[in-house]
């Protein structure tokens, strides 16, 4: 019998995303999917766009913990390693910590130094410890295409002209936003050059794009209107995206559209968006990246002195 896998799933969608190179590797060998994932309701449409995921079962857990396992394998918190063990899972892997190694059958110890980037911290639960841990995969979602399309009419979208997507919230805090008037500048230049531009985000993003919607009315405020998923598919209609580092960031990524992406207070060494057709937007200051939720100094230099000038330089290249 072949051997069934489980994921313990991240609580971040930017995270889950970040995931996907683990499934990949996971699933290569298998002739069916064979790969389930326990998640957090809200990650669950991300899995469901993941080829190789049979079963999305529901998480108990709430926002909080992080990290990703393989063959029953877990993330960082002790709460996350406690589903499988009361499942009596044979086979637990995951990194050690929060005193839960006990209740793993094959505990690591994670070198921060020699994998600085999340990804490559799942994608190394995939192999025997010791052994060589395979470059990863970009991540890949695939987008339903009968939900883009009723989404389409129901919003009353059309794709008549290139579209930008531009996506102002972060859901960790105010520093990983850019700026509500570089937005606004954005917005009114990509007009200018005959774009339409949509707004995405969830129901706490809607703070973040109101005043760009009221600013520039030409554009579609579409933050709180979809769920997760629907999301997701409408990021792969985008002719180019600009989006704060978020899940959506990741998202756009992974459906493989031109993407700029915004960096201050948080480092595109760690997280950053894995594609070829993505381009990080950043400035060097000595502060950054300083990963707090608001600016500890009080100038939020790191996005502020990022221009919009520049930005839309950046989008135009990556959608001509």
């Amino acid at each position: 019998m072949a051997e069934r896998i489980l994921v313990v799933a991240p609580s971040w969608v930017g995270d889950a995303i970040l995931s996907e190179p683990l499934v990949a590797v996971l699933r290569e060998p298998l002739e069916e999917p064979m790969v389930d994932v326990l998640a957090p309701p809200w990650c669950a449409p991300v899995y469901a766009r993941m080829r190789g995921v049979a079963r999305t079962l529901d998480s108990p857990f709430d926002h909080g913990e992080l990290g990703l396992v393989r063959r029953r394998a877990l993330p960082h918190s002790f709460k996350s390693a406690l589903v499988p063990w009361l499942a009596r899972i044979p086979r637990r892997i995951g990194y050690a910590g929060e005193a839960r190694s006990a209740l793993l059958t094959d505990a690591r110890r994670l070198d921060r130094n020699a994998m600085p980037r999340l990804v490559d911290r799942f994608v190394a639960l995939a192999v025997p410890e010791g052994q060589l841990v395979p470059t990863p995969p970009a991540p890949v979602l695939v987008p339903n295409a009968a939900n883009t399309n009723e989404a389409m009419r129901a919003l009353g979208l059309a794709t008549r002209r290139p579209i930008a997507i531009l996506c102002p919230g972060a859901e960790f805090g105010p520093a990983k936003r850019w700026p509500t008037e570089h937005f606004v500048v954005l917005a009114r230049r990509l007009l200018d050059a005959g774009y339409a531009v949509w707004l995405l985000g969830s129901p706490n993003d809607q703070p973040a794009a109101a005043p760009i919607a009221s600013a520039v009315q030409a554009t579609r405020d579409l933050t709180g209107r979809t769920d997760l998923g629907t999301a997701i598919d409408l990021l792969s209609l985008a002719t180019v995206v600009v989006s704060n580092d978020s899940g959506l960031m990741h998202a756009a990524a992974a459906v493989a559209r031109p993407l700029i992406a915004l960096f201050g207070s948080s480092s595109p060494v760690y997280t950053p968006p894995l594609s070829s057709t993505a381009r990080v937007a950043k400035i060097d200051i000595e502060c950054s990246p300083c990963f707090k939720r608001e600016c500890p100094l009080g100038h939020f230099k790191c996005m502020r002195d990022l221009s919009p000038e520049l930005v839309y330089a950046l989008a135009r290249n990556a959608s001509a």
